[in-house]
């Protein structure tokens, strides 16, 4: 270990330049405080209108399709949530069910269950239990430590571990304009993976290391806002082994989860969806056209999503 490390330089150096510098990047980005006010507004205003004049979804019919939608959610995205809900099912009534990502409180979950009156919320009593007995952290120290660091861990144990069959996973910053005619075949008669296609490759590790760790060529682009997966295909070794490895190779990465699941479906059946229909990180045009099936609103486009797209989808 360096003597820097060893001093703790390195995270007085991230808090003294590097995160100071990552505000003042995303506020460029953001388009200045100004801006930043503007879409802190908007985000102020959709929250409210989850928690009170966004309508109750009507629950799914007994021929609803059998894979079941899983969100990931919390007290700075539960409304969030209620909104991608709410969005989906004006085409597709769908089951739900919804894991705490450490921060959903009772409040935040009365205000999800008026909106989605008859979701699934897992406990995460039951949640935790499940780990300590499928995911011991003597054999599975990397996977338990990275799911304690880092919340989007939680997209492939809470949501997989244990569980055989179907499923799909979405993220809650996304709305649906249209249709989705592909997710809705799948959500009927699933027979492989599907994923988002990326705006740009978001690993956080190279693929000539990802290709190595898997012995074979990993997807590109792979976007984990939206994923099919087959929960009992999972291989929990496998993720243990492959999660070490890239630590030890290249350290953490913000990312891993998503570089995880790359390695996952190099190893299954998969489509991607089209990107033109399934876009993420929509520029300002697509934001006030809505032309695509659905948005997926990262880093910059999430002021369009604050300020205006979430009222095109409230009836």
């Amino acid at each position: 270990m360096s003597l820097t490390r060893q001093l703790g330089l390195g995270r007085f150096a991230y808090r003294l330049f590097h995160a100071p510098l990552g505000k003042i990047r995303e506020t460029i980005a953001a388009g200045g405080p100004l801006e930043q006010r503007r879409t802190s507004r908007g985000r102020t205003a959709m929250e409210q209108a989850a928690r009170t004049t966004l309508p109750p979804i009507t629950p799914p019919p007994a021929d609803a399709p059998a894979a079941p939608v899983h969100v990931l959610t919390g007290r700075a995205l539960w409304f969030q949530t209620a909104f991608m809900l709410h969005s989906l099912a004006r085409f597709q009534p769908v089951r739900v069910c919804v894991h705490n990502d450490g921060t959903l409180g009772s409040a935040q979950r009365e205000a999800l269950s008026r909106v989605v009156p008859w979701a699934e919320f897992v406990p995460t009593t039951e949640t935790e239990a499940q780990i300590d007995r499928l995911l011991p952290e003597v054999r599975f120290p990397t996977l338990r430590r990275r799911r304690t660091e880092l919340v989007l861990f939680r997209k492939i144990i809470d949501v997989h571990l244990g569980r055989a069959g179907w499923r799909l996973f979405l993220d809650s910053d996304m709305l649906f304009f249209r249709r989705p005619t592909m997710v809705c075949d799948w959500l009927r008669e699933p027979r492989h993976a599907i994923h988002m296609v990326d705006a740009v490759r978001s690993y956080g590790y190279e693929l000539t290391l990802l290709a190595k760790l898997a012995g074979r060529v990993v997807p590109d682009l792979v976007n984990t806002g939206m994923l099919g997966l087959r929960s009992d295909t999972l291989d929990w070794e496998r993720l243990e082994w492959w999660c070490r490895k890239l630590i030890e190779s290249a350290g953490t990465h913000y990312l891993q989860e998503q570089a995880l699941m790359a390695l996952c479906l190099s190893e299954t059946p998969h489509a991607a969806l089209p990107r033109t229909d399934y876009l993420v990180l929509p520029d300002e045009t697509e934001a006030h056209k809505c032309r695509a099936i659905l948005h997926h609103y990262v880093a910059r486009s999430k002021r369009y999503y604050f300020r205006e797209n979430w009222q095109i989808v409230h009836p």
